[in-house]
């Protein structure tokens, strides 16, 4: 149940909103095994000026079609991530010609006890999801 956050730089259209998130969802349940219908992803943009995503001395050119995402999940494999890596970015290439340069990824690990998915529950520890 991967909560993902996906920060952008204002100006982009609803249209490439939808396929960015489309992307990245694809991936989630590619890597790691996810239903399809478990999404919970949150879009939120931000001026070029509250943003400073440098090169981390890689030698890498931050364009104004930067993405950095994070995502908040329970445990997964050093695999399972290297692989949602590798699929965020080639499907992003792919469906919205962003270049992997430009994506910028964080993987945030929480546990069972850490959901409620509503009423006042947590799911993972009622038996209610598994």
């Amino acid at each position: 149940m991967p909560l993902i956050k996906i920060n952008l730089l204002k100006g982009r259209s609803p249209g490439e909103q939808d396929k960015i998130l489309d992307c990245i969802h694809e991936a989630v349940v590619r890597a790691f095994h996810v239903p399809p219908a478990d999404r919970y992803q949150i879009l939120i943009e931000h001026e070029r000026s509250h943003v400073r995503a440098e090169d981390t001395g890689l030698g890498l050119f931050r364009s104004d079609r930067l993405i950095i995402i994070e995502v908040i999940s329970r445990a997964r494999s050093t695999d399972d991530k290297q692989a949602f890596y590798r699929f965020v970015a080639a499907g992003l290439l792919d469906v919205c010609a962003i270049d992997p340069a430009d994506v910028v990824v964080s993987i945030i690990e929480n546990g069972d006890a850490d959901w409620s998915f509503g009423l006042g529950r947590a799911q993972f520890i009622t038996g209610e999801l598994r």
